[in-house]
């Protein structure tokens, strides 16, 4: 495994590994120690008391962060008709139907980060379920991207919706802004989604549900939050 280099050690000596930090602690020690030359994305990292070989311990869904991620993303909209133009006053990237599907089948086109389709289209989406299952762009109506509400869906995406899904051990990852965001806005995203995972929280889960909150940026050492605290309803 290759070592890290000096500005990652740097940052690693000014965190105490010890203690878990107040969020609004854990986000300026972040923005502090952050140190390339691009605009970092932070990180959120939770770790679930959930078992999620169970059907009834799966924790996924969608979650609009109140500022957004501070990335672009690209949508692409399965739809036809009526659907198809309203997907594309929405701000889709783009909008099609079988000819998409090839596009991406024939082609490997893939220069999208986020797939809607109206439930019709499904028969047509479905072929590519070994290529968009993989890398968790099938569009599913947990998370609100298979729906003939076009118009909302593109525009929840483009405001700054994200998708999360626990993994098989156990743990969420989510984009949560950039560096550059205010520590507040950052902080405010945090919550939405401690909020969020909160609310999902499967009724067959017993004991600590919230077991591990952490926040990195793309370049920087890990920095554990508190459980307590970071969502303000629970």
């Amino acid at each position: 495994m290759p070592s890290h280099g000096k500005k990652f050690r740097d940052a690693t000596k000014q965190i105490d590994r010890s203690i878990a930090y107040e969020p609004d602690e854990a986000i300026a020690l972040l923005k502090k120690i952050a140190s390339a030359k691009f605009d970092e994305t932070v990180e959120a990292a939770v770790r679930l008391g959930v078992d999620p070989r169970h059907a009834d311990q799966q924790v996924r869904g969608a979650v609009v962060l109140p500022h957004g991620t501070g990335k672009e993303r690209v949508v692409v909209v399965f739809a036809k008709g009526d659907k198809a133009k309203e997907a594309t006053d929405a701000g889709a990237d783009f909008v099609g139907a079988e000819d998409m599907m090839e596009k991406i089948q024939k082609e490997g086109w893939l220069d999208f980060d986020v797939a809607i389709a109206t439930p019709d289209m499904m028969s047509i989406v479905g072929r590519l379920g070994r290529i968009l299952g993989p890398r968790g762009m099938m569009p599913n109506p947990k998370s609100g991207t298979v729906t003939f509400d076009v118009d909302q869906a593109v525009k929840e995406v483009k405001a700054g919706k994200i998708e999360y899904r626990v993994d098989k051990a156990g743990n969420i990852h989510a984009p949560i802004g950039r560096v550059s965001f205010d520590n507040e806005k950052l902080l405010e995203n945090l919550r939405t989604l401690i909020d969020t995972l909160v609310r999902a929280r499967p009724p067959a889960v017993k004991g600590q549900y919230l077991k591990n909150i952490s926040i990195s940026s793309t370049m920087s050492p890990s920095i554990k939050v508190t459980t307590q605290r970071v969502n303000t309803q629970h």
